[in-house]
């Protein structure tokens, strides 16, 4: 059997057992009081209740998680989870509702709530041990208030840290001087790193920082000198903006994290790491556990 005639997919019954078997893999939890013992199912009750016997709170596995209040039934949030995980560049709100049949508005707040949860949490830096991270910063949209001109002070900057052969970590930053990124770079990679960068300012010292920094000077028209190349994050990027531009076409700054975490999500669940789409759905579904989002803190009427 093929993972998309798996029965979570087309059935909402299926889809709760799936979610229950991933957030609750040693038994149902009560999210008022932990407790474990003396939960039972009700009968008649919707799909997926329960009942904590030592605090008589009625609860599913959706509560305390992003998938709380949602109305949309739980086999459709799988299939949402999948497109959304498995789509090289995305894919958009108006293309979700017309596959899962729903609103607008629904497509478009489920979008953001599974892009939370691809949001990773506090992680060590990447690097060390002579491992080669490049550095590079690209634009993308435009800050609210700022008329276009020359340069890209009217546009959103993302800072984008790669390992080669490793994972991806992207930041939205207020700007490109060292002083914006050289914290978030000494935050997020190992001190035994080597780092490679093109020939920006913002770069220079940054080899009394790390085991070494190389870099490439792309105003020569140099792209690479041996192992000394920012390719790697060049690639990132080429898929990052066909699918901002291309899918998505519109961001608000205030959201821009959430996709720069999409992106990353899906790089860093990539096939290489022989990762399939199934590990990348269920790593999504475990990734909606002990978040919540509500439709006000991502009101669209600016985005």
């Amino acid at each position: 059997m093929s993972f998309l005639s798996a029965p979570y997919f087309h059935d909402e019954a299926a889809a709760f057992a799936e979610l229950e078997r991933i957030l609750w893999p040693d038994g149902p939890v009560c999210p008022r009081c932990n407790g474990k013992e003396r939960i039972t199912s009700v009968k008649g009750g919707r799909k997926g209740l329960r009942r904590c016997g030592p605090c008589k709170r009625q609860f599913t596995v959706k509560v305390g998680t992003l998938l709380e209040s949602s109305h949309v039934p739980l086999n459709l949030w799988v299939q949402a989870i999948y497109l959304m995980c498995c789509s090289k560049k995305g894919i958009s709100s108006h293309q979700l509702m017309r596959v899962l049949g729903v609103q607008y508005k629904t497509a478009w707040f489920m979008t953001h709530r599974i892009r939370e949860a691809m949001k990773g949490g506090a992680l060590p830096p990447i690097g060390g041990n002579g491992a080669v991270v490049e550095i590079d910063e690209t634009f993308i949209g435009r800050k609210p208030g700022h008329k276009p001109k020359r340069g890209y002070s009217h546009k959103n900057a993302v800072l984008t840290l790669v390992q080669r052969g490793g994972s991806a970590r992207s930041f939205h930053v207020e700007g490109t001087k060292a002083a914006d990124l050289l914290p978030i770079i000494q935050a997020n990679v190992h001190p035994s790193t080597e780092v490679m960068t093109d020939e920006a300012g913002q770069y220079k010292g940054h080899g009394k920082h790390f085991a070494s920094h190389g870099y490439v000077s792309h105003s020569q028209f140099e792209w690479g000198r041996g192992k000394v190349h920012t390719n790697t994050v060049e690639g990132f990027y080429s898929v990052f903006k066909r699918g901002m531009k291309g899918v998505y076409q519109h961001c608000a700054e205030k959201h821009l994290h959430r996709y720069v975490a999409e992106f990353d999500f899906r790089y860093n669940q990539r096939a290489k790491f022989g990762i399939t789409e199934q590990d990348r759905t269920q790593t999504a579904l475990r990734g909606m556990a002990g978040k919540r989002l509500t439709y006000k803190s991502v009101d669209r009427s600016k985005s």
